[in-house]
């Protein structure tokens, strides 16, 4: 029996023990998370940075798709293929635009495709059927399906016409119209290209490089490849209205970059550190790791609105990166480069997209 008392005696012995060090334990382990460092007073909450809407690798991880074009209206023939006005949905957005199909038995696989990209026109003042007719007749009757999209608010499409530069908004609808042609089937889905005019350099070579499905793209007298040759150079046109400082709340302008580093653009251009991360992933330049398809350039050294650097800028980064492409300078022609110029231009772009479609 004293045995037995005994041995009761030190098992309880042992668990006392046991629970005062663990006790013992556990008020040394609050106390060292007690001793941990603060943030002093004053100081901010880090907040997790989000994606800039004109990011190359933001745009990259986007789903962009579309349906088959919509025909809205049968309009009269060209010489040699048909007109039709119609639209296609890019975001949501009814966006509009003028399609031509050549009249001709249609080829294996289908036709070869262009997306025709409109410089700046004041969205109210932008007409489907009237605005780059000649351009637009010129591809078509070469043999090509050739699809001039309106962009979001120009026109009487819908959405917000935030333009090129400073939103995505166009590159989304430029993108979303080569998906859109991938469906229609008289269209080659693996022979789309691109063309693009002015503000639509910004365009095409952007689209260029988050989709793959671009195979080609021209551009006329394009500009703004990086912002700091946007910075060096500006744009020469009275009609075009820079918008950066509206807000970017709500579904319509949710494309738009507003963040103060794009506000220093026009006010303190000098004071940009154009090879920070925010510059280098917005920067078309800084990106052509990404561009697979051929690019042609056009661009008169007389350019009124757009200077010629923008293209002799870009030159040098497509060479330096080791890319396919060609650049013809034009000694006259303006920013249209209009005639004696156009038909070699027009020319040299029919025969790019026949060799690279």
């Amino acid at each position: 029996m004293k045995k037995f008392i005994a041995l009761i005696i030190l098992i309880s012995a042992v668990v006392s023990a046991l629970y005062f060090l663990r006790l013992n334990s556990n008020f040394q382990n609050n106390s060292s998370i007690a001793g941990l460092p603060t943030k002093p007073e004053g100081v901010p909450e880090e907040k997790s940075v989000l994606p800039s809407p004109i990011g190359i690798e933001y745009l990259r991880s986007l789903k962009i798709d579309s349906d088959a074009p919509v025909i809205e209206e049968e309009l009269s023939d060209g010489s040699n293929y048909k007109r039709y006005v119609v639209s296609y949905l890019s975001e949501g957005n009814k966006v509009y635009g003028l399609l031509t199909v050549p009249n001709e038995t249609v080829p294996e696989g289908g036709f070869p495709a262009v997306v025709f990209n409109h410089g700046y026109i004041p969205p109210a003042q932008y007409e489907t059927t009237q605005n780059y007719a000649s351009y637009v007749d010129y591809l078509a009757k070469n043999g090509f399906v050739v699809f001039k999209i309106d962009f979001r608010g120009n026109g009487k499409s819908e959405g917000d016409p935030s333009g090129s530069y400073f939103s995505s908004a166009y590159t989304i609808d430029a993108i979303s119209a080569v998906k859109s042609l991938q469906k229609y089937e008289l269209v080659n889905p693996e022979k789309i290209g691109m063309w693009g005019h002015s503000m639509s350099g910004n365009v095409t070579l952007r689209s260029m490089l988050v989709s793959d499905d671009i195979k080609a793209g021209v551009i006329w007298a394009g500009a703004v490849y990086s912002y700091a040759d946007f910075a060096k150079y500006g744009i020469s046109d009275n009609s075009y209205v820079h918008r950066p400082y509206e807000t970017s709340e709500g579904e319509q302008e949710k494309n738009r970059e507003i963040s103060s580093e794009v506000q220093k653009i026009r006010t303190e251009p000098d004071k940009i550190d154009f090879s920070n991360d925010f510059w280098t992933s917005v920067s078309l330049t800084q990106n052509l790791k990404y561009l697979s398809g051929a690019l042609q350039i056009h661009h008169a050294t007389n350019d009124p609105v757009v200077n010629i650097g923008y293209t002799r800028d870009l030159e040098g980064v497509l060479e330096s990166a080791g890319k396919d492409y060609s650049v013809y300078e034009y000694e006259g022609g303006g920013h249209n480069i209009v005639s004696p110029y156009y038909d070699t231009a027009m020319q040299r772009t029919v025969e790019f997209f026949r060799e690279k479609l």
